[in-house]
């Protein structure tokens, strides 16, 4: 089975565009698939075997139902392809009902925790980067690798835009706030003198102590120094600011089709969780006025 999963990620990353992190997830979740149905042929794999796998999965692996539905959702792929090249004659991942996720909602920062989170001291150029990183983040929903990989070339100041690659290589033009944009001129006044010779000269945006392009690693960790230092003890990840953009733009009248179009959402579905985020930081905002008129 082993040269049939290659063939199948070099398919994918051909075919379908996916990034690398993506065929990431597709390897180990098809390796786990194929350590567990080691000893059998694909094709004598049957849906009663698959419906074990997913409950060994959640039984014995211990994963959450997310995690089961990106398995499954990967093993639908998968087979489909096996179908496509008439490897097998039954797609044995059909007519299996999605598994009911459990719900977690995103967390989201308020407006005022996002102010927090800004007031960053501009008294040196590592301070003005992580600023400018974050504003960017949070003024144009940007995903933590779409920020990493941004490149000189991609940001338009005079025209308030950025080209940004987003999951499956596809480009989109998001605006940048006025804040965000301030935030950026600040940092390429300064970026000369994070550029180390021997390192050359980089096209990255956003570079490193070193001289080199920042990675997600390297942003989580300023995000969570700066978390540590204004004291929010919100549970907070990168995402977070993304979520909280999304959210923000909800309740500030933006409607839905523009908010898929700035993240690069390809199904509205996936857009559409912002509304139950909306709806229910609505009620928490009730609730409190209710429990002020008690006091």
């Amino acid at each position: 089975m082993n040269d049939t999963i290659s063939d199948f990620l070099d398919y994918i990353i051909l075919e379908k565009g996916l990034t690398d992190n993506t065929r990431s997830s597709y390897t180990f979740d098809l390796e786990c698939f194929n350590n567990y149905f080691r000893n059998m042929n694909i094709k004598d794999i049957n849906k009663q075997d698959l419906l074990d796998y997913l409950k060994y999965l959640k039984e014995t692996k211990k994963l959450s139902s997310r995690s089961i539905e990106r398995h499954l959702t990967t093993l639908r792929g998968f087979y489909k392809y096996l179908k496509k090249m008439n490897i097998i004659n039954e797609d044995i991942t059909t007519n299996i009902d999605n598994l009911k996720l459990e719900k977690h909602l995103p967390s989201v920062l308020e407006p005022e925790e996002i102010d927090k989170l800004m007031d960053i001291k501009l008294n040196n150029p590592f301070n003005i980067r992580t600023k400018a990183m974050l504003e960017l983040m949070y003024s144009s929903g940007l995903r933590v690798s779409e920020l990493v990989n941004l490149t000189i070339n991609d940001i338009d100041l005079y025209n308030n835009i950025i080209i940004v690659n987003g999951k499956g290589r596809k480009e989109r033009i998001v605006p940048i706030g006025e804040i965000a944009k301030e935030s950026l001129s600040n940092y390429l006044s300064c970026r000369n003198v994070l550029l180390k010779k021997k390192n050359g000269n980089p096209q990255e945006l956003f570079l490193n102590n070193h001289g080199q392009a920042i990675t997600r690693n390297g942003f989580n960790y300023l995000l969570n120094n700066v978390l540590k230092e204004k004291g929010i003890e919100k549970k907070v990840s990168p995402h977070t600011l993304r979520h909280s953009f999304a959210t923000h733009m909800l309740d500030n009248g933006a409607d839905l089709r523009t908010i898929q179009e700035l993240l690069g959402h390809s199904d509205i579905v996936t857009t559409r969780i912002y509304t139950h985020i909306s709806k229910k930081q609505i009620q928490e905002n009730y609730d409190k006025f209710e429990n002020r008129g008690e006091k």
